[in-house]
């Protein structure tokens, strides 16, 4: 669908979304809604097939901060994905059960989890492998501690993991070494995107079934007992519906546009909001707003920022600091207008803000800092 279809058919903000106090917040900014944080989370676990021991292990890689990561283990959540050292530590430091490190390292980074998990021991810690170089440098590092490991499986991604075909030969290399546990496998989807659910359920259909014939294989023939950590966003709600998973995805918590205009068969609500201003008036026809490639994701290609109240708007092009867009007639707004508007893209562009403006009950109460945009916290 169109951006410009789906905004206009169904998304307005709404009384949920009003700042009484927005002129306070000079721009551009980012701000996040605590009570749609909680909604989305609820929702996510109201998907999951319970009953059948499937558990939520949802990416922080999305959120980033502290607080968010709070209210994820006040809703019971205790198992979680990072991807990276620093992501892991901010978990730690919130005193998370289980971090799996979705992310193989290499020696010095392994060098840094072994520091990781020295300094957090009230934190369960694993990470991914899918060659025996990796698990023989692993094994190396935690031989008087073993670690526990997943194997990371390409089930059509096509970025990192071993395939099943040639993963129980790899599970044959290291099964043995003394210095790590296989915990169980990893199957991130991301290469599914198919905006119909019929399609999208057998693309993941398939990349369940991989992994868990492989995970019956290998129960039957060396009796492994293996856990599966299994998709994103996008496959998330088919594979919530399986018996004895591990569901990861992360941008549910905040959602944004390309998501929201792509699966419209999830109804999480937007909880991170951008807020931007006019500075120029080009001409009758241009505006410009302070909501450059500084400010929202770059990676997808324009207009990488949908405006709800604003669908007259076409984003015409982008600077570093400055956004330019086309609409019918500039002379109905004027310099200092604040636009809301949403990220295409969330999970970079939280990484791109320092602090977050946290709002409840219709007001700025307070700012969260995205700790874990940081390369490194103390390790």
């Amino acid at each position: 669908m169109p951006l410009s279809d789906y905004l206009n058919s169904s998304k307005v903000l709404g009384s949920e979304y009003i700042i009484e106090n927005l002129d306070q917040i000079d721009s551009p900014a980012l701000v996040v809604y605590p009570e749609l944080i909680r909604y989305n989370v609820k929702l996510a676990l109201s998907m999951l097939n319970s009953e059948g021991g499937t558990v939520l292990r949802p990416h922080i890689k999305t959120v980033k901060t502290p607080q968010v990561a709070t209210i994820l283990l006040r809703h019971g959540i205790d198992r979680f994905k990072c991807s990276t050292i620093a992501e892991g530590e901010m978990l730690a430091m919130v005193e998370a059960p289980d971090v799996l490190l979705a992310y193989q390292p290499t020696e010095l980074k392994i060098e840094r989890l072994g520091l990781l998990i020295g300094k957090y021991p009230g934190t369960h810690f694993s990470c991914l492998v899918d060659n025996v170089r990796t698990a023989e440098w692993l094994s190396q590092k935690f031989i008087n501690k073993p670690l526990d490991v997943f194997i990371d499986l390409n089930v059509g991604m096509n970025r990192t993991g071993v395939t099943p075909a040639n993963a129980e030969h790899l599970v044959t290399k290291i099964k043995d070494l003394k210095g790590i546990r296989i915990k169980g496998l990893h199957a991130y989807d991301g290469h599914i995107r198919a905006m119909d659910t019929v399609q999208r359920q057998k693309e993941t259909d398939d990349s369940y079934l991989q992994a868990s014939q492989l995970r019956d294989s290998l129960k039957a023939k060396y009796g492994l007992d293996l856990d599966l950590v299994i998709g994103g966003t996008p496959s998330f709600p088919m594979h919530s519906e399986r018996a004895g998973v591990q569901c990861s995805p992360g941008t549910f918590v905040f959602w944004d546009a390309g998501y929201g205009n792509s699966f419209t068969d999830m109804k999480f609500k937007w909880a991170a909001i951008l807020i931007t201003r006019i500075i120029s008036i080009i001409d009758e026809h241009t505006i410009c707003l302070d909501l450059g490639s500084k400010a929202v994701a770059p990676d997808p290609a324009l207009p990488r920022v949908v405006f709800p109240e604003h669908p007259e708007g076409e984003v015409v092009s982008q600077s570093e600091e400055h956004l330019v867009v086309k609409v019918p007639d500039s002379d109905v707004y004027k310099v200092g207008d604040v636009w809301m508007g949403v990220p295409i893209h969330v999970c970079p562009t939280v990484n791109l803000y320092e602090q977050i403006h946290v709002v409840e009950r219709q007001r700025w109460m307070d700012n969260w800092t995205v700790l874990a945009r940081k390369r490194m916290i103390s390790i």
